[in-house]
């Protein structure tokens, strides 16, 4: 059976490195069959991994979306819907940020960091819902950090945002026990992607990459649909890097 799964900021980082995982388990997992929905603000990206997914045998579809636009999340949800007739799974990872000491935070960075972290991975969680409520089945996957629970003083807003993702997660997790949705919160710390920008190699040989956070998510997805890994805190072995 087709496993339609939804992964919003899929041209990048972690949001990659999962949808590329997915594909690759379709060769290695029995009667596993991912279609991979391909979400990001960025077409050229979305081309260029959709191709990678098809050259392990997994199907794909690209649609072009900015979270932190409603009329795009409807137009995410309703091409889906229209072109598969359900959603099985949704990675909340789309997410961006501006670090900064507090001071030099403007309302521009605020509006910019809560329209995709909080405003966005809401509403689009709210519409998934409703389609997994409705069919008692499915799995939301949300892709928070370490800075949901411990405050890094360049990310105030990032922490915010993420906080607040937390609580989103809690409360989705009340309706999603009495109709069998799983709810995964991932918790990454520091993990090499676009959004730390250029980084001195003595920083990056210890952090995490992208694949080290996407295995996990795509197991605890395979893992028995009567089993929910409820949080993935994933770390450095050196700790939380502070900068």
């Amino acid at each position: 059976m087709k496993q339609i799964i939804i992964i919003t900021g899929a041209g990048k980082g972690i949001g990659k490195s999962i949808a590329l995982d997915f594909a690759k388990a379709a060769n290695t997992k029995k009667d596993f069959t991912p279609v991979l929905i391909l979400a990001s603000r960025t077409l050229s990206d979305l081309e260029s991994l959709a191709d990678e997914c098809h050259s392990y045998g997994a199907a794909s579809d690209i649609i072009q979306t900015d979270i932190a636009d409603i009329a795009q999340i409807e137009r995410l949800i309703t091409t889906t819907l229209e072109r598969y007739g359900t959603i099985d799974c949704l990675v909340n990872n789309a997410g961006v940020g501006r670090f900064k000491p507090l001071d030099e935070m403007t309302e521009d960075d605020f509006d910019y960091t809560m329209a995709t972290n909080l405003k966005g991975t809401f509403f689009l969680t709210q519409k998934v819902f409703a389609v997994m409520e409705k069919k008692r089945s499915g799995h939301i996957f949300f892709i928070t950090s370490i800075a949901a629970e411990t405050a890094f003083k360049s990310s105030s807003i990032y922490s915010m945002s993420k906080f607040g993702q937390k609580g989103l997660v809690e409360t989705i997790r009340l309706y999603a026990k009495t109709c069998n949705v799983r709810i995964t919160n991932v918790m990454p710390g520091a993990v090499y992607t676009p959004m730390w920008g250029e980084v001195p190699d003595t920083l990056k040989n210890v952090m995490m990459m992208p694949e080290d956070i996407s295995a996990p998510v795509v197991n605890a997805y395979l893992t028995a649909q009567r089993t929910s890994l409820e949080e993935l805190v994933i770390r450095p072995v050196c700790g939380d890097i502070n900068e």
